[in-house]
Formats: C-alpha cells, sequence, structure tokens
C-alpha cells in the first residue's frame, strides 16, 4: 500500500477543521448534481488528497444530519483524516449550505418543501463519484462511499440496487461504487417498513458494512440488524457490527448527551435522541473500515 509522505488539500469551507496542521487550504471546488426535476445545482466539496501522482484509491464521505457548518459533529473530519493518512483521496460534498441548511437539519421539523432526503442526497453522492473519476490521480474503479446516521441513510439509499432501468440513478448505480460502509443509518423508510425491494430484501450494487452502537435511541441498531439478516438469507453481501453500549455518534469525539429538539421518528413523541462518542467503538470502527476498504478498494 502506498502510504502519504505529505497531504495536498483542496478544500472549501471546511478544510482547516479536516486537516488543521496537516496542509494547505486553498479555494476549492464545486460539483454539479442534478435535483430531481431535472435542473443542475452546484454544491460546495472538499476534497484532500494524499501526496503524489496516484492514481489512488477514493472514498466519498457523505455527512450527517449536522452539515459540515459550524454545528456539524466533526465526524466527516475524524474519518477524512484517517482515510487521507492511509492513502485515500477524500471528497465530501455539502448537501445542506447552498440548499439554505448551513446549520444542518438536524432540529428542524420541517424543510419548507427544500428535498435534503437521503434517496435526494443518492444525486449528490454520485454526482461526487462522477467528479472523482474525472481526476487523473484517482482510480475509478476503487471508489467507496460512506457516511453517518443521515449519511448513513444516504448511504443506503445510494446503494440500494435498481429493480428497474427506469429508476432514478439506475445507470449509475450499476456502475458505481465498489464498497460502502453505513455509520448507524436509519435502516427503515419513513413508513416504518425495512428498506427493500419489492421482496423485502436489501440488495446492494456493492458490498456493504453497517456499523451501530447497541444503545442507540436515535437509530435503532435492531432494525438494522433485521436488514442484514434479511440480505444475508439472501446471499447479499451485507455485513453487520454492533457495538455493546455504544450510542448514536460513537465515532464523535464528544461527551454523551442527550437533546430533546432533535427530530426522532424512533422517540414516542418525535423528539429527542442520545448521542456522543465512545472510545472504544471509535478505535475498533477504524479497524473495520480499514480492513473492508483495504480489501475492496486496495
Amino acid at each position: 500500500m502506498r502510504r502519504p509522505h505529505g497531504l495536498n488539500v483542496l478544500a472549501l469551507g471546511m478544510a482547516a477543521a479536516i486537516l488543521s496542521g496537516c496542509g494547505g487550504a486553498i479555494s476549492g471546488p464545486s460539483i454539479t448534481t442534478t435535483a430531481p426535476g431535472g435542473v443542475s445545482e452546484q454544491i460546495p466539496v472538499t476534497l484532500s488528497k494524499p501526496d503524489g501522482a496516484g492514481p489512488f484509491p477514493a472514498v466519498v464521505i457523505v455527512h450527517d444530519c449536522s452539515g459540515l457548518g459550524p454545528r456539524s459533529s466533526g465526524a466527516p473530519a475524524r474519518w477524512a483524516r484517517e482515510l487521507l493518512r492511509r492513502g485515500y483521496v477524500v471528497l465530501i460534498p455539502d448537501s445542506f449550505t447552498t440548499r439554505g441548511f448551513a446549520d444542518g437539519v438536524c432540529t428542524v421539523a420541517s424543510t419548507r418543501g427544500i428535498d435534503v432526503s437521503p434517496e435526494r442526497r443518492a444525486r449528490d453522492a454520485y454526482a461526487a463519484l462522477a467528479h472523482l473519476r474525472a481526476l487523473s490521480y484517482v482510480d475509478g474503479s476503487r471508489v467507496g462511499l460512506m457516511g453517518g446516521s443521515h449519511g448513513g441513510s444516504t448511504t443506503l439509499a445510494s446503494m440500494i440496487a435498481p429493480q428497474s432501468d427506469g429508476e432514478p440513478l439506475a445507470r449509475d448505480k450499476r456502475a458505481g461504487f465498489a464498497a460502502a460502509v453505513a455509520l448507524y443509518p436509519r435502516c427503515t423508510t419513513r413508513g416504518g417498513a425495512l428498506r427493500g425491494d419489492a421482496s423485502g430484501v436489501y440488495r446492494p450494487v456493492a458490498p456493504l458494512l453497517i456499523l451501530i452502537g447497541e444503545k442507540d435511541d436515535w437509530t435503532p441498531a435492531e432494525s438494522c440488524r433485521k436488514l442484514t439478516e434479511v440480505a444475508q438469507r439472501a446471499a447479499y453481501p451485507v455485513t453487520i457490527k454492533i457495538y455493546p453500549g455504544a450510542h448514536h455518534s460513537f465515532d464523535s469525539d464528544r461527551p454523551v448527551r442527550y437533546v430533546e429538539a432533535r427530530i426522532n421518528p424512533s422517540s414516542p413523541n418525535g423528539r429527542g435522541a442520545t448521542t456522543g462518542g465512545d472510545p472504544a467503538a471509535w478505535a475498533d470502527s477504524i479497524r473495520e473500515v480499514v480492513e473492508f476498504f483495504g480489501r475492496h478498494l486496495k
């Protein structure tokens, strides 16, 4: 495995937060994504690369409901550092800022008709993939996807196999990401059913790893366990690891706390969720992610 001797960084917005002290930051790129109605949009991205000509494997990180602004959880930055130092190009699209939600949507009851759902954000993920494949220093056949919480649900939406060629992103998915990691995603649909095709089976287009905390009260582990069990019985490459005692956002560097204002479909009153880091789960999740992407992208 090629290890970077230094870091080159192209960035917008949060680059300094991601790599403070590890490299320079200059005005960086935006990418073109397409709204469901076919209208093109420009959204900012943070792009980081190891030193050297490559071609490198790459990972797209889709952020959680807190976004990439001043209230960001910081989890995308932590993962970007871990992956960059192991020789991956990292691209993080910002799905919220230019759509009016720079502070995220964790406590927003209504997005005022602006679609920032995981299904909508899947288009951002594939726009990021197309951008990476146009870069000379990226091996376009070795690009992975990962995200936590809202980004984890976006990962599930991005990786589910199309049932027909007429579905949105059907062509993109069939020549899409080589592997994906969903961190504490919501494994049910808005209607409460497990995500899956008409037979109720979640069929990913490439290997998928789910990592989630046992005590997650925002996106409960049990529904993800069931999704994985059904997929495995049908011989699809979905695996899961549940961390005992860990809460939602176990990869955070912040203390565990309950916030009443958070929108939570898993709560009886629709509000309130617990988040916070778990050092043991964080350390093990790094090992799991590095091993998983190493197997499928290296």
